[in-house]
């Protein structure tokens, strides 16, 4: 494939803007407490690298890797392929995912952390796409509510290619 084929969805410049104001956010909401910011890898770490940097509050960083995806297409089922670290128990927890579209994940991860008794658990996506949803789930933060669009960049890949775009793409074609 190539480069001509992948066009600017959302440009670097609007997604950084956009992580500023959410950091902010999250700075005023968890004002006086340390988080545990939990990244779902692949897909979130640049989003989550470039949000921590805008958080002034205490932070510890883990991370949990999931597989749901094969291709493009998801598989409906969730599987974690790394744990966390240390316990979350009596912590809050911040969850970082890249791009909901089932809500399959989210909910799976979301049960998943609610039994290992954090004190508070909230989540932040880089993407929604609502008309997507299979479960109602919902962000307690989200960057972006897109279409239903295959994007690639800032982290989000095809087939492990991608990731490394500083803008939000879609494959043209």
């Amino acid at each position: 494939m190539s480069s001509s084929q992948v066009q600017v969805f959302i440009p670097a410049e609007r997604i950084a803007a956009r992580v500023a104001e959410l950091g902010s956010q999250i700075n005023q909401d968890y004002a006086g407490k340390s988080v545990v910011v939990v990244g779902i890898l692949k897909g979130s770490f640049m989003f989550m690298a470039d949000l921590i940097r805008h958080l002034t509050i205490p932070v510890r960083l883990d991370f949990m890797g999931t597989k749901s995806y094969v291709g493009t297409t998801t598989s409906g089922q969730v599987q974690i392929t790394k744990d966390l670290d240390k316990p979350i128990e009596g912590e809050h927890v911040l969850l970082v995912e890249d791009i909901i579209d089932t809500g399959l994940t989210l909910s799976y991860l979301k049960r998943n952390l609610e039994q290992r008794r954090p004190l508070t658990l909230k989540t932040i996506a880089f993407l929604d796409k609502p008309s997507q949803r299979r479960v109602d789930i919902h962000a307690d933060y989200v960057g972006f509510e897109i279409e239903n669009k295959f994007v690639i960049g800032y982290g989000l890949d095809f087939e492990q290619q991608y990731r490394q775009l500083p803008d939000l793409c879609i494959i043209a074609g």
